[in-house]
């Protein structure tokens, strides 16, 4: 979907409707779009998005996402600080699911004390997402164009632009 999106993009065809996703779900909105009309500039962020994927076994090529980038930017921040920010924004989404009682996660979240949910955090953090970082996420950093390196508070502390 994503593919078929960018490459409409880059051929011109005007509008072009792209899903909407929810963080609150983890997925695509059923029936909810949003139409670009030829973008002088369009951002695509996502933490795979500078993946290359592997090769078909016949050996024909495969176009990636990042096939249709002219420029691509990798936010990156060391492992404790990008753990301590997942761990934030856990909490808060959870708080935020418990005040508004919405979303699929609300009754899972309702009943977590904010140490319960920490713990639950970390645990997510260790199983899931450090993996996810280690095998998927940090191996597309050397592709970007620019690696802008932030620092706990979020300041940029580092700027690295690759020469082609």
């Amino acid at each position: 979907m994503l593919l078929s999106f960018l490459s409409d993009i880059k051929a011109g065809r005007r509008p072009v409707r792209a899903p909407v996703y929810s963080h609150l779900t983890y997925d695509i909105v059923p029936n909810q779009w949003i139409e670009v009309d030829q973008p002088d500039i369009l951002i695509v962020e996502g933490v795979n998005v500078l993946q290359t994927g592997r090769l078909p076994r016949d050996g024909k090529a495969v176009p990636v996402v990042s096939d249709f980038f002219d420029f691509s930017v990798y936010i990156d921040a060391d492992e404790p600080v990008l753990r301590e920010w997942y761990v934030r924004r856990f909490l808060t989404l959870a708080r935020h699911r418990v005040h508004r009682s919405a979303g699929p996660t609300s009754t899972a979240t309702r009943c977590l004390s904010d140490d319960e949910a920490t713990a639950t955090a970390i645990a997510i953090w260790e199983r899931t997402n450090r993996a996810n970082l280690e095998d998927n996420i940090l191996p597309t950093r050397p592709r970007a164009t620019l690696i802008l390196k932030k620092g706990a508070d979020h300041v940029v502390e580092t700027v690295a632009l690759r020469r082609l």
